[in-house]
């Protein structure tokens, strides 16, 4: 944790992480951090449970620890997710084990939180009684429990772009909101006047959505739920062109040339690991510009060697700070044949 650090350090050090890692990999552009989300934005977390002879403690992992550490004046998290805190620990004396610890994958949503637990005693009748009328208080927009159903006050939607999209229950989403808008905004500069766009590593539709505003969209996921939800999202939305979905791996089935090469600009946002094998057929297709969105500067460097290899140029790395006061950096880079 930097939270002893002061903001213009934070922003040069991860400038400096992206330009180095680059570096590493014999390209020499310097990268510009663009935005840092505000204190208390973060509005994704996974947090641990356990029950206690007098209640239940929730909170943090410390570092390589099974001690679960409570977190009462976080700093990062948004207040929503501080304020059902109280409620998570009912479900915990409830559903937990006396001996095993339970896992909340929190999202917050306008309407609520959205609660995805794991790792609990199994259902029954009574327990799921209980639970669903916990649901309809606290703040919590949707409870499930092992992916099945609980209680859902309102679907917990968030907005991409004009379309309203309510994500499968534990789905990935951008940290905060701030950053999903500068990310947004980055790529959006990048694909210009594109017609014809293809998103890979969709999600539910963060690019893909936004950019269906001004060009028809091809979104490739590897998870059906989400693309479930993502098409569902468009087809509510007013104003967008066409977006097309398809469920994919592309790991071990990346799109080849021949299916690239109907797209005027591609966005790709893969996790952590990169997309080694998608960039290699990038680079042998006659796409003519890139959006690549990155979570690791180190993969990003790896798969941006072999871009500027095939012939694509850098034109900016901007760097968005979704993750304050920690080393994780994101970021989003333009390439140009």
């Amino acid at each position: 944790m930097l939270q002893h650090a002061s903001d213009e350090f934070v922003k040069t050090w991860k400038g400096e992480i992206v330009t180095q890692s680059l570096a590493a990999q014999g390209i020499d552009i310097t990268a510009q951090v663009v935005a840092t989300s505000p204190p208390g934005s973060r509005r994704r977390a996974t947090l641990s449970a356990r029950r206690t002879k007098k209640g239940a403690i929730v909170g943090l992992h410390g570092r390589a620890s099974g001690t679960i550490i409570e977190i009462p004046n976080c700093q990062l998290l948004h207040p929503d997710l501080m304020d059902i805190i109280p409620v998570l620990r009912e479900i915990t004396v409830l559903g937990a084990s006396r001996k095993g610890e339970i896992s909340f994958s929190l999202t917050r949503s306008p309407v609520g939180v959205d609660v995805s637990v794991t790792d609990a005693r199994p259902l029954d009748g009574a327990l799921q009684m209980t639970l669903a009328a916990l649901a309809n208080r606290g703040g919590v927009s949707r409870l499930t429990w092992a992916g099945e159903l609980v209680g859902e006050h309102r679907p917990p939607a968030q907005q991409f772009g004009p379309a309203s999209v309510v994500p499968p229950p534990g789905a990935f989403l951008q940290a905060t909101e701030e950053g999903q808008q500068a990310l947004v905004a980055a790529v959006t500069r990048v694909i210009g006047s594109a017609k014809h766009v293809l998103d890979l590593f969709a999600g539910c539709g963060t690019f893909a959505l936004p950019l269906a505003q001004g060009a028809e969209v091809h979104a490739v996921e590897g998870d059906a739920a989400m693309l479930a939800a993502l098409d569902a999202g468009w087809r509510h939305a007013d104003g967008l062109k066409k977006v097309t979905t398809q469920t994919r791996d592309l790991f071990r089935r990346p799109l080849m040339p021949d299916e690239l090469n109907k797209f005027d600009a591609v966005v790709i946002d893969p996790p952590r690991a990169g997309a080694e094998a998608q960039i290699n057929e990038l680079a042998q297709s006659d796409v003519s510009l890139i959006a690549a969105v990155y979570c690791n500067p180190v993969t990003f460097a790896r798969d941006a060697r072999i871009l500027v290899d095939a012939g694509f140029a850098i034109d900016r790395v901007e760097v968005i700070d979704q993750f304050r006061w920690s080393p994780h950096t994101e970021l989003v880079a333009a390439f140009s044949r």
